[in-house]
């Protein structure tokens, strides 16, 4: 009964159920998919505007870049912008697409508005697919978060998945697939929720928040993600990227123009301003490998003020670095001579110069003033940067964890930890079966041929994914796959000697203040892992580096003799953070979302071989409800004890199973809403 329901959700389904059915389509055609880039639902947020629902169809194929849709793109730069043209950074390879386009639909709605994206996978190979939705707490509707095998079924393909969740998590995200690789070869786009003006902090500080001015960056390189992964862990391949795209633009393969006698390139992305203007830009890093990316734009200072959508004291830099992803906002005062100005985006770490000096630029253009190759600006000095590399810190070096929350202090720093886990990462060399077989060959033989094969692990345990989803379907986790540190010591298993794959697994109290210590041991390179919580947002209370290297015990002996100042008021808000090589980061958060969240290191490789953990907060009773008719999948074995025609006589008086429809799923997810309490 409607009256029941906390005012918020009632408004919710009054909305949904007011909404035409033919908002989305069961069966997408390629002449239904829409760029979106006129919805109504991307707008300026108002004080006292009712929300919105925001519907998309998002169909998912595989595709290619420079398809004969670009016509003779590079060659006319118009035609690099055509409906269906992917020209990426102009290297020829196969990618993977949300209508044909790359990044793919931008969804930017208003506060509390109702977002439903239906998904279509119609990938040839019958892959499945998911696409979570990053920086979003999903609370009350942990079903949506979209991480196969974890909160759902993959998509399975020639059919169709509808999310539908609240847009209560306001600030600048994104959207990206959480299925194998697929996010790597191009299933992400823009996520950003606005605030009305009197809820937005920041609002005073700038003139324009502009959808034109949303980022998306990420590494790139020209072969498909699979194949890479797979030659590189089997047969020694290279795994650094070649360039940086932004909003899938860049300029990097050479073109030979016959005409003009000179090589030309894919455009590279421009964004306009006005002399005298304060501009809001939201950059979202999908970063796939370890590649940070250092963030500046010539002659131009940035304050930053916000990150991975929360607000903070504003802070002026010369550059920021982003890792795989995090989220910035800044504000760009354009305050120079009106001209051509030059955005940098240069890779660090596997990007660096010293491998294939991976870099992009974009363009900021004064309105009224000649576009030009004739930059008004030179690289300016970078004496000023937030979220250093590896570093401890500095007064020009500043760590993320020195950044001020503008939220006041809550449960998460007011209250003492109810509970600590040491999560300790690093790259091993250790017989991982996955790879190669150890009765044939072993990682000594690797050392010795010069042929290193590094694993990633958190605590000396390699996480698999559970094979059914157990947000929904509890009662198929194999309890004897779960493990985590403490199990495995009970077991009297020698993890740091032998391989360890399990389902990397920690039962957590709801309610409970959580505090983790991430630690990067650091013993092989000077990589880093941007870890990401799903769910929850998490105060960051202490960071810092000791050396080149580190163990986990140096961290918490250094904790336990009082060494590790921690902060504990205004700590910055975040869901994704890197932890310095050799060093740590520790992290707080109020384990208040009932439901089964993911942990991982959001470097593709590194998670895809096991670089993650899953959390359970609550009990399966306080789970929300589970929607009815939710996908199912899992292992199946038929009955032994059965005779054979038996079975069969009984499989085929069977009801057949219910269709993977779409719109049942959305009108029973309704339907279980109002069982929620989404205070």
């Amino acid at each position: 009964m409607l009256f029941f329901l906390p005012t918020r959700w009632s408004v919710l389904i009054c909305l949904l159920v007011s909404t035409p059915a033919v908002s989305l389509k069961h069966h997408l055609t390629y002449s239904d998919i829409q760029d979106y880039k006129n919805h109504t639902c991307k707008r300026p947020c108002q004080d006292g505007q009712p929300p919105m629902v925001c519907d998309y169809d998002f169909l998912i194929e595989h595709y290619h870049t420079m398809t004969k849709a670009c016509w003779d793109c590079p060659f006319n730069v118009s035609s690099c912008s055509r409906p269906h043209c992917v020209p990426a950074d102009g290297g020829l390879r196969g990618i993977l697409t949300v209508n044909r386009m790359m990044p793919g639909p931008s969804i930017q709605v208003c506060e509390n508005d109702v977002v439903r994206v239906r998904v279509h996978n119609k990938m040839e190979n019958s892959e499945g697919t998911s696409i979570h939705w990053h920086g979003l707490l999903q609370r009350g509707t942990p079903y949506m978060d979209g991480v196969s095998m974890v909160t759902q079924c993959p998509i399975p393909a020639h059919s169709s998945f509808t999310y539908i969740f609240n847009a209560s998590t306001p600030g600048t995200h994104f959207w990206h697939a959480h299925s194998g690789l697929q996010r790597a070869d191009g299933l992400y786009g823009h996520l950003v929720i606005r605030q009305a003006p009197s809820k937005e902090v920041h609002h005073d500080l700038y003139d324009f928040d502009l959808p034109e001015h949303v980022l998306v960056v990420n590494d790139w390189w020209h072969r498909d993600s699979p194949s890479s992964f797979a030659q590189h862990h089997h047969s020694n391949g290279d795994n650094k990227p070649s360039s940086v795209l932004i909003n899938g633009k860049g300029a990097f393969t050479p073109y030979y123009h016959r005409l003009t006698d000179r090589n030309v390139t894919t455009p590279r992305e421009m964004f306009n301003v006005t002399l005298g203007k304060r501009y809001r830009f939201r950059v979202a890093s999908n970063g796939i490998l370890n590649c940070p990316l250092q963030v500046s734009v010539d002659n131009h200072s940035l304050e930053i003020i916000a990150s991975d959508g929360q607000p903070v004291e504003p802070l002026t830099v010369d550059a920021f670095n982003i890792f795989a992803g995090e989220r910035y906002d800044v504000i760009l005062t354009a305050n120079q001579t009106a001209g051509n100005y030059l955005m940098r985006f240069r890779g660090m770490l596997d990007c660096a110069p010293r491998f294939k000096d991976a870099q992009e630029t974009a363009i900021l253009h004064y309105e009224d003033v000649e576009m030009t190759e004739d930059f008004s600006s030179i690289p300016s000095p970078i004496t000023k940067i937030l979220n250093p590399i590896n570093s401890a810190g500095s007064p020009t070096e500043i760590p993320v964890v020195e950044l001020r929350s503008m939220q006041n202090d809550d449960i998460a720093l007011t209250k003492t930890p109810d509970r600590t886990i040491v999560v300790a990462m690093d790259f091993k060399a250790i017989d991982n079966p996955r790879f190669h077989n150890p009765v044939l060959y072993s990682t000594r033989d690797f050392l010795q041929g010069n042929r290193q094969l590094q694993t990633t692990q958190m605590n000396d345990i390699s996480n698999m994914m559970p094979p059914a989803p157990p947000l929904s379907q509890y009662q198929d986790l194999p309890q004897d796959l779960l493990c985590n540190a403490e199990t495995m010591k009970t077991q009297q298993r020698d993890c740091g000697n032998e391989y360890c794959e399990c389902i990397h697994f920690y039962k957590l109290r709801l309610d409970d203040v959580i505090e983790v210590i991430l630690v990067d041991q650091g013993h092989i390179w000077d990589a880093n892992h941007p870890t990401h919580l799903h769910g929850h947002g998490f105060r960051i209370v202490a960071m810092g580096k000791l050396g080149s290297s580190t163990y986990a015990q140096n961290v918490t002996d250094l904790d336990l003799s009082g060494n590790i100042t921690r902060n504990i008021h205004k700590a910055p808000i975040k869901d994704t953070v890197t932890v310095p090589d050799g060093g740590y980061t520790i992290i707080r958060f109020h384990a208040n979302n009932p439901g089964i969240w993911f942990l991982h290191c959001h470097v593709e490789y590194h998670v895809e071989i096991g670089m993650g953990l899953l959390f359970q907060v609550g009990e399966p009773e306080e789970f929300p409800p589970v929607p009815r008719r939710f996908p199912t999948c899992g292992n199946w074995e038929p009955d032994q004890d059965m005779p054979q025609d038996v079975q069969v006589k009984s499989r085929n008086s069977n009801p057949p199973a219910v269709p993977y429809h779409s719109s049942i799923i959305v009108v029973s997810f309704l339907f279980s809403l109002s069982l929620y309490h989404f205070d």
